[in-house]
């Protein structure tokens, strides 16, 4: 059932995550116990947050299922509830209304397979959610390998856990940034390149793929040049996301609702929507 009412949470930890200070992770927690457990969530799904006097946002869950007890939700400050989040702290509360949308299908199709995903800047929040749930049911997956990029070292986020998963035996690590930068020994490309270098198999295999659209655009033919085919590919959309439950008309494109149907559908099902998506 959907609630049309956000929960009250609670900030309980604020983590800046970029150097210039526009990312920043809120950990959030529901306040009423019987709404704490009650929340259930699909890595790849989102919520609004809600903050009285100012309004309210469409944000990935970066938290996964498996770390109960709280939410994370990644914010990029770049309008006037954002900005407003930004300048809250500490012990603050909020609202939160969700989950939303769809997610992953972890629990189904994606089992068995060999997963790949793939991240550009701040989109890597969902899909950070889905690699700490596929991590935490390892033997439900086959190989998993992430690749993901940002502009600068500076910019990459979760820095902490991209080094916990660099140094695990079961994750194929691929962090690259845009140009060379000072002291930085890692990969340099920009995300497609990159994803052509790896080559990641088809078979047996889902790429889940969210980035800025110009990253999705030119990572899809190295892809398909090695192989893999439209109905592998899983994307998380954002457009113009304003209720979140599909009655507002914001976001529609044809007769699909990105709040509501998505934000996740394959490359095949997307290639259906109407030219203006």
């Amino acid at each position: 059932m959907i609630s049309y009412l956000p929960y009250p949470v609670r900030i309980d930890d604020i983590t800046v995550e970029t150097e210039d200070g526009n990312l920043k992770t809120f950990k959030l927690v529901l306040e009423n116990e019987a709404e704490r457990q009650a929340w259930n969530h699909v890595p790849g799904q989102f919520a609004m947050l809600s903050l009285a006097g100012q309004g309210e946002i469409p944000i990935g869950i970066a938290s996964s299922p498996t770390e109960e007890g709280h939410l994370l939700f990644t914010v990029n400050r770049a309008g006037k509830v954002t900005t407003a989040l930004h300048q809250m702290k500490v012990g603050d509360r909020m609202g939160v209304r969700g989950p939303l949308g769809n997610g992953f299908p972890v629990a189904d199709k994606l089992k068995g397979r060999n997963i790949v995903i793939i991240a550009g800047g701040f989109a890597f929040t969902t899909l950070r959610a889905t690699l700490l749930y596929m991590l935490a049911n390892r033997d439900n997956y086959g190989k998993i390998t992430v690749i993901y990029g940002a502009r600068t070292p500076g910019m990459l986020l979760y820095r902490d856990e991209l080094a916990q998963w660099a140094a695990r035996d079961d994750v194929d690590l691929h962090v690259t940034i845009d140009r060379e930068a000072e002291g930085w020994d890692g990969l340099v490309g920009f995300v497609p390149t990159i994803a052509g270098e790896v080559g990641p198999s088809p078979e047996n295999a889902a790429a889940l793929i969210c980035g800025p659209p110009i990253m999705i655009k030119f990572t899809m033919p190295p892809l398909e040049k090695i192989g893999w085919t439209d109905d592998q590919v899983y994307l998380s959309l954002e457009n113009r996301m304003k209720c979140g439950v599909g009655l507002c008309g914001h976001c529609n494109v044809g007769p699909f609702f990105v709040c509501k149907d998505g934000p996740v559908l394959t490359r095949a099902e997307a290639s259906r929507l109407p030219v203006e998506f």
